[in-house]
């Protein structure tokens, strides 16, 4: 990702990584993503903010050479992960003379993964302020955005939020900013939901921070920049907030058809009840697509064939992913089939402890009996149905 200028003095050094399609061998990016760091270069000093995933030195280090850097004082570390301090180890081996300025937090991770001498640091308290002449950072402490020693960096004079991961998304591309682009959205909120969704109530809490402060751009530290900040922080105060829609989620997996078949009679009978529904054939989709679809939904209904007595091994892991991210649904239903008993349905609510909705009526057949499938999902339609109106979602 070549070097773009972003204000005088101030340049995207950062590397796209446009074939990652997976992060943390957890979560799919279909589009990518880039590492961003930032260079700003004051009267006097200059600093480096963040850096790039370890693969990616070379080509930050290039970047430097690329615009005559001959001297970092600073390299800032908003966060200590390694996709943004990975190459901090290449910066300092380049620039021996500068420190790493973070919190004390960020710091004992810092010396644990890379071993690095405390001299070599400058910690920074909460509101604290470093000058490099004619261009001022303030460090805000943001954590629990995602781990408990983010930091943001506001360029004061350029009005420039660096924002670690909030308002990121994992995209590459090489257009430096966002606007108008309808998929920065849906990525930014993939990114949102996969990592920040389990956090909403520290999101809310940094957000209401982030918008006292006179911002011009959010540069955050995975995909494009947003020079026209209103759209994507309007986005973080919906998600972050205790919101849903008149959305039902119905994920599932089917061994021989009848989940699926339940599945399809139920979204049929929504459909007629004028919400709309989400489904995720849990073989077939991607994670992202069911985090994402959990932003927004006011049920969760999870569907699953009996494998030795328990839920299927998809429901399971997805089950897993629900539970570790606490969405916000109000109301939860478990359908599904066996043939000679078990207590899949059991199993899953037990899985989803975290989960705060209240569970509705199971709806269980055996085999595949019409007679027994259809007006008991019916039924849990019409209570879906009753519990959307009563909460004010048909608008």
């Amino acid at each position: 990702m070549a070097c773009q200028q972003i204000r005088d003095g101030v340049h995207s050094v950062g590397a796209a990584d446009w074939d990652r399609r997976l992060f943390d061998l957890l979560l799919p990016t279909p589009d990518g993503t880039s590492y961003n760091a930032f260079l700003v270069k004051g009267s006097e000093r200059t600093a480096l903010i963040d850096t790039v995933e370890p693969s990616k030195a070379g080509e930050l280090l290039a970047n430097l050479a690329s615009l005559g850097v001959e001297r970092i004082d600073y390299i800032i570390a908003n966060h200590a992960e390694q996709d943004h301090s990975g190459s901090v180890p290449a910066v300092l081996g380049r620039f021996p003379g500068a420190l790493v300025v973070c919190n004390k937090a960020c710091m004992g991770f810092l010396r644990d993964l890379f071993l690095l001498p405390e001299e070599r640091f400058r910690t920074v308290e909460d509101g604290e302020s470093l000058s490099l002449g004619g261009k001022t950072l303030r460090f805000i402490f943001a954590p629990w955005v995602h781990w408990p020693e983010t930091m943001l960096t506001y360029l004061v004079e350029d009005r420039i939020l660096f924002s670690c991961d909030l308002f990121g998304s994992h995209l590459a591309t090489n257009c430096l900013y966002s606007d108008g682009e309808e998929n920065v959205y849906q990525d930014a909120k993939r990114y949102y939901a996969e990592i920040m969704a389990p956090f909403r109530r520290f999101v809310a809490k940094h957000l209401a921070t982030v918008e006292r402060l006179d911002i011009d751009i959010i540069a955050p530290s995975h995909g494009p920049l947003h020079s026209h900040p209103l759209p994507i922080l309007d986005a973080y105060r919906k998600w972050s907030s205790d919101e849903v829609e008149n959305t039902v989620l119905i994920c599932y997996a089917t061994m021989h058809g009848t989940t699926r078949e339940m599945a399809r009679h139920l979204a049929a009978r929504l459909t007629e009840r004028a919400i709309k529904v989400v489904m995720v054939d849990l073989e077939r989709t991607d994670p992202g697509k069911l985090t994402m679809a959990l932003l927004d939904a006011a049920t969760i209904v999870i569907g699953s064939p009996t494998v030795l007595a328990g839920p299927h091994p998809h429901v399971v892991y997805a089950c897993a992913l629900i539970d570790a991210l606490k969405p916000k649904a109000r109301q939860a239903a478990v359908i599904g089939s066996f043939s000679w008993g078990g207590q899949m349905a059991e199993k899953v609510k037990r899985s989803l402890g975290q989960l705060q909705a209240e569970f509705l009526e199971t709806v269980l057949v055996k085999s595949h009996a019409p007679s027994q499938m259809y007006p008991p999902l019916d039924r849990l339609a019409d209570e879906i149905a009753r519990r959307h109106h009563e909460q004010g979602l048909f608008g």
